[in-house]
């Protein structure tokens, strides 16, 4: 038998070992936000692992969460404008009742 073609196990893996053993790294789960926030270390354990996680609210993706790649690190940009040349939105008109408003958002899902 050629190298190429030996038995599991023994000597140089097949190409189905490599697919196999490698492509697990590949897999992108989906998980909802409360499920990440309840399990945040399980999740980044996996992320650690290779996984890339997308982030559901409600089936609606809206986020990614991929391993660092410290050979492509994350690019800071300069600021297009000054703090002080920012203006804040206008105070509301009336205060917020926030419990309300969590209540009225959970009766329409």
């Amino acid at each position: 038998m050629d190298s190429n073609h030996q038995p599991k196990g023994q000597g140089r893996p097949s190409e189905l070992d490599d697919v196999t053993t490698h492509d697990h790294n590949q897999v992108m789960s989906k998980v909802g936000i409360a499920d990440l926030k309840a399990h945040l270390s399980q999740h980044l354990r996996k992320v650690r692992g290779g996984r890339t996680i997308t982030v559901l609210d409600r089936d609606t993706p809206v986020a990614q969460i991929v391993p660092y790649d410290a050979e492509a690190p994350l690019e800071v940009r300069r600021a297009t404008r000054k703090p002080r040349d920012l203006r804040l939105p206008p105070p509301p008109p009336a205060p917020t009742d926030s419990l309300s408003v969590l209540l009225q958002d959970r009766a329409s899902r």
